[in-house]
């Protein structure tokens, strides 16, 4: 009986072992399939994750300065700013944005608001819309308008749209208006409705 106990258990623990080495081996070809499987394809990782309408880099609470020799020109102040590299250079700025205008001597001269905007650096151009308006401090005068664009080139800001200016003395209409940045002297396109002259 010992020797039948004996040669009971060598054929378990030689079943064992047999099985034993089965599941190693199956393991080891799943564990390989599963390296080989995972081979990163950028092709198709871009047709699963690319939009190429999607921006190149998005950048919340941006603040930037725009200087000439030193001095700062034009300051950019803006919720959200998502930049674009093609077809064109642009950045597309959102929730609100603030930009000041700079004087030579470093001083903000004008502050133009909106809710939205685009800089085109392509072109040297600006466009902003809803609720826009252009504040002159000197003067102490408001334009406001539904859109505005500004040209860097000549640093001339114009609209077709619906314009208000507002000064201490005075309330003018007017359907568009051409302006430098620093909004102190400005040609309105069409000029229409009441105007309002403070006397005092």
């Amino acid at each position: 009986m010992v020797r039948q106990t004996q040669i009971g258990l060598r054929n378990w623990i030689n079943q064992f072992s047999w099985n034993v080495d089965c599941v190693i081996a199956l393991f080891s070809i799943v564990f390989i399939l599963t390296l080989v499987s995972c081979v990163n394809d950028l092709e198709t990782i871009q047709r699963v994750t690319y939009d190429p309408k999607a921006p190149d880099e998005v950048t919340k609470n941006l603040r930037v300065f725009y200087t000439d020799s030193g001095f700062a020109q034009v300051e950019i102040i803006a919720s959200i700013a998502e930049s674009y590299s093609k077809p064109q250079t642009v950045t597309k700025l959102k929730d609100g944005l603030k930009i000041n205008f700079f004087s030579p001597d470093g001083k903000v001269i004008s502050t133009l608001t909106a809710l939205y905007g685009e800089v085109n650096f392509t072109k040297g151009t600006m466009f902003v819309r809803d609720s826009v308006q252009l504040f002159n401090y000197k003067k102490k005068q408001r334009l406001l308008t539904e859109t505005l664009h500004w040209n860097q080139k000549d640093s001339l800001i114009f609209t077709n749209s619906n314009v208000v200016v507002r000064s201490p003395k005075s309330i003018l209409y007017g359907d568009g208006i051409k302006t430098k940045q620093d909004f102190s002297e400005y040609v309105f396109l069409k000029p229409r409705g009441k105007y309002i002259f403070d006397n005092d």
